[in-house]
This record gives C-alpha cells, structure tokens and sequence, in this order.
C-alpha cells in the first residue's frame, strides 16, 4: 500500500509542481536590494576597520610601549628591595637540580642563597 503512494505518478507529479516554488518578481528585487544593501554596508565596515580601528590600534600600541619604556627605565634607576620574609624561599631541602627554583629568574626573583 505504501508503495502505491510513494510510487505513484500523480504524486511525484503533485510533488514536483508543488515543490519547487519560483519567485517572483517583486521578491527578485526586494533581494536585490538586500543584496545591494550588504554590499554598501560591507564596504563601510571595511573602510572604518582600515581608517580608524588600525590607526586606534596602532596609537594604542605606541602608547603602551612608550609607559613600557618609562616603567623600565624608572625600574633601573630605582631597583626593587627585596624584603626578606620567613617564609619566603624556605626550603626543608634543596632541589636535586640546585638550590634556586625550576622557574627561577635572578632579574625577577630573590635568589634563596642571598639570604
């Protein structure tokens, strides 16, 4: 039974007029309007990415190297005491590797032998 109205001719036929819908006039040019509309807002968008987002970006970039190098240099005029805390670098033993840290950095960190 299942088969017969699958397989029937006046179905597929029925399918087939059904199915495939073609558009109209109007819809063709309401879609070519959206169409145009992307393509004008997609070239805004591109032209604010290159004349203002990569301008900001590269001001932006300046100007945290330029604190970067004002930090750095106040850091080299004024080095950092290290305030010897107990509990800072207490080792019940030393490494097998050494007595500094695995991760250890001598510009970064205080060394456990200059306590």
């Amino acid at each position: 039974m299942a088969s017969r109205v699958l397989f029937n001719n006046q179905v597929l036929q029925s399918v087939k007029r059904t199915g495939i819908r073609f558009s109209s006039t109007a819809s063709a040019a309401e879609q070519e309007a959206i169409r145009a509309h992307a393509a004008k807002s997609a070239d805004t968008w591109k032209k604010i990415s290159i004349f203002v987002c990569i301008p900001a970006l590269a001001a932006a970039s300046l100007n945290a190297y330029n604190l970067y190098e004002k930090h750095h240099e106040h850091q080299l005029h004024h080095p950092k005491e290290w305030v010897k805390y107990e509990y800072i670098n207490y080792r019940a033993r030393e490494f097998f590797w050494g007595n500094e840290s695995l991760f250890f950095n001598p510009s970064v960190n205080l060394s456990a032998s200059e306590e």
